[in-house]
């Protein structure tokens, strides 16, 4: 049960027991969980329904990397990203001048994020981490392979961009996160 303060009708404490809660509260109110934790809570409740419906049901202890890749491909269904098939005359153009019979897939960057808070949920829900399905191999392997489809058939490249290394004026080597010695910030 939840506390209250109510300060119409007080109890001897100053406090009133709402009925719709089962366990204490502090007295002050509980922040709103964050966007990213009300998201992850939402993906954890939407993968655990997935694998209840599953012919026949899984539990969380018998998921595996496979039971992960076929959620995925079933969220496919529901993607807004049109994603041009190598037979499609505009399979490589970002900017495709009219529209085409192409499906609506997820994008790669929504899938990334996705497996991301799973992959913490999973742990959060009591799954072990070395178990983690959602950190396997295989589903790395599957997103790398859906952003590259996605990317050549948007004619966008997502290679990796290195740093260009900063020059120093010293010729001892510094810890990489601080600067040079004999140098201030303000400069």
């Amino acid at each position: 049960m939840d506390i209250i303060p109510s300060p119409a009708s007080p109890s001897s404490d100053g406090f009133t027991v709402s009925p719709n809660s089962a366990a204490p509260s502090s007295c002050s109110p509980t922040p709103s969980p964050s966007r990213y934790e009300a998201q992850k809570r939402r993906d954890w409740n939407t993968f655990s329904q997935y694998l209840k419906n599953h012919q026949p049901p899984l539990s969380l202890s018998r998921c595996s990397a496979a039971h992960v890749l076929e959620f995925l491909r079933y969220l496919d269904q529901f993607g807004k990203t049109k994603i041009h098939t190598p037979a499609c005359p505009f399979f490589g153009h970002p900017n495709p001048p009219a529209p085409c019979p192409c499906p609506l897939r997820q994008a790669w960057g929504s899938l990334d994020a996705l497996i991301g808070r799973l992959r913490a949920a999973f742990e959060e829900n009591g799954g072990k981490r070395e178990a983690n399905p959602f950190g396997a191999r295989a589903v790395r392997l599957y997103l790398r392979e859906i952003r590259e489809l996605q990317a050549k058939a948007r004619g966008i490249s997502y290679r990796k961009q290195r740093k260009k290394p900063q020059q120093t004026t010293s010729p001892t080597p510094s810890h990489p996160h601080s600067p040079p010695p004999g140098t201030s910030s303000a400069a």
